[in-house]
């Protein structure tokens, strides 16, 4: 008897939370199938009816949220054009957890690659020149600092309100942080 396709997803769906959250508290060296199955109420064949072993799991849930981040991009009518509009697609309650364990303390690198790689530059209308030698350079502190900042912003749990951290976002590269200080 096939199950139902509604409890099959809960069920791989109850794997992926899990996962995020012990991935959030500890480095996935120390996360094991076991743990997995016991913090979901399932046991470790059924793990292992969805996924090989954790990095599988792993490789799953950063391209759930790659691909859902390509829907919303190409769904939307974006009006800025910029590197925030992605952050915009991936400003959703149901993105939460998943952002907080690959952006948190214990992430990977391979990840920040994967998502700089899936934002689409020639969509993007970044004002540096083209063609010059520092291009690349210019790129890269964008689209870092826009991570480190979005990194931080979930890290204070969304301290500021979507509006005002994309604003900011903004301010601080049209004008930098000296409007900030008082004198």
């Amino acid at each position: 008897m096939k199950k139902q396709p509604q409890i099959t997803e809960k069920t791989r769906q109850k794997f992926v939370e899990i996962f995020c959250e012990l991935y959030s508290q500890k480095p996935i060296e120390k996360i094991s199938v076991q743990e997995i199955a016991n913090k979901s109420g399932y046991n470790r064949s059924t793990f292992y009816q969805y996924f090989t072993d954790i990095y599988e799991l792993l490789d799953a849930v950063e391209n759930d949220l790659l691909n859902d981040m390509k829907k919303e991009m190409a769904n939307k009518e974006l009006s800025m054009h910029t590197f925030q509009d992605t952050f915009y697609c991936l400003d959703k309650r149901e993105h939460l957890l998943v952002l907080n364990a690959l952006l948190g303390d214990y992430g990977s690198a391979r990840f920040l690659k994967r998502l700089k790689k899936e934002i689409n530059l020639d969509q993007l209308e970044l004002n540096v020149p083209q063609n010059h030698s520092l291009t690349p350079y210019f790129i890269e502190f964008y689209m870092t600092t826009s991570l480190s900042l979005f990194r931080l912003w979930l890290q204070r749990q969304k301290d500021l309100s979507s509006e005002e951290f994309f604003k900011l976002v903004e301010n601080l590269y049209s004008r930098g942080i000296t409007p900030y200080f008082k004198e």
